[in-house]
């Protein structure tokens, strides 16, 4: 068995992320967006990062992924009372990880430092990394004029109509050297893009400048599994997304996203029908459950999704005599 690298965010890649840590423990890699990371309050907020921290540490509230289990909302009624903002609604447990993540990076420690003695302190096994240390900043281009995914997300409430993206400071962010040491590893055996909104998930941390020659470079299989089962995103904007950039809502329109970069494509068993489709498009498939209910099917996920990466190196070295 080798190293694992995944690109994750949001609370479906968190799951899967999760599952190929009961599967690989510290042989994994998790490198997660920050494009919609935002300063509120004077405070550093990472949605994603504290998501998968907090998926990872098995702490996360069942309901609400993106907080710790059993959160309160004593500061953000005092807010309120004071006349600060409703939105977004800050949990008292969530508050501590901003809070900490600002003073520690005012005392010029890196964003990747911060979030691995986050992952030391919660007993994460698996390295949970920033895409990039610099900022990048995710923007929604609506019919409106461009806004941040934030507040896309918190103010507007995913009302405008999509036109497209742009990944402020991408292409100019720096990788860090904790992800390039990684995608490094002589051992690589695979790259999973976690079930996620390619959007604003997998895309900006595929934008950083160099990141997909990067892992294109490494030769290891690169398999994404769909966030879309039966036409309809399991959690977030996606499917209206789609859509709204003239994109299929399905299974098959996620394959097209990342035609050319991907070796194997994960359909959920409710889009079987499916396959043959992506196939044509050259790329592999592997047909499962893809809906993690519980430890258990995050678990059996992962499991298959390596097994499909270990088949289709066999493949390609059997063909080829080397790895791509």
């Amino acid at each position: 068995m080798g190293t694992v690298v995944a690109l994750a965010g949001q609370v479906g890649g968190a799951k899967l992320a999760d599952g190929l840590q009961r599967v690989r423990g510290r042989e994994l890699t998790v490198i997660v967006n920050t494009g919609d990371d935002y300063e509120h309050l004077g405070l550093s907020f990472s949605p994603d990062l504290d998501t998968v921290l907090y998926t990872l540490a098995g702490i996360a509230s069942p309901a609400a992924g993106w907080e710790p289990e059993g959160e309160t909302r004593a500061v953000q009624g005092m807010l309120k009372t004071l006349g600060g903002p409703d939105r977004p609604a800050l949990g008292d447990k969530s508050l501590a990880a901003p809070i900490l993540r600002t003073e520690w990076l005012k005392s010029e420690r890196r964003l990747t430092q911060v979030t691995l003695e986050f992952c030391r302190r919660l007993g994460v096994q698996a390295r949970v990394l920033p895409m990039s240390d610099d900022p990048v900043t995710t923007n929604v281009i609506t019919e409106d004029g461009a806004v941040t995914f934030r507040e896309y997300f918190n103010e507007l409430g995913c009302e405008p109509k999509v036109q497209g993206f742009q990944y402020a400071g991408a292409a100019e962010a720096r990788i860090p050297e904790e992800v390039v040491d990684a995608l490094h590893a002589p051992d690589l055996e695979a790259v999973v893009l976690c079930p996620a909104n390619p959007y604003h998930v997998i895309f900006p941390i595929l934008g950083i400048g160099g990141m997909k020659e990067l892992l294109l470079k490494r030769g290891a299989p690169v398999i994404a599994v769909s966030p879309i089962v039966g036409g309809k995103a399991l959690k977030g904007s996606a499917g209206k997304m789609m859509r709204e950039l003239g994109r299929e809502a399905t299974a098959l329109g996620v394959a097209g996203e990342y035609l050319r970069f991907v070796d194997g494509f994960v359909l959920d068993k409710e889009d079987a029908n499916l396959s043959e489709a992506v196939r044509s498009l050259g790329i592999d498939v592997l047909v499962t459950q893809t809906v993690m209910r519980n430890e258990e099917s995050r678990t059996a996920l992962a499991r298959s999704v390596l097994e499909f990466a270990r088949k289709i190196r066999a493949t390609r070295e059997a063909e080829y005599g080397v790895d791509r």
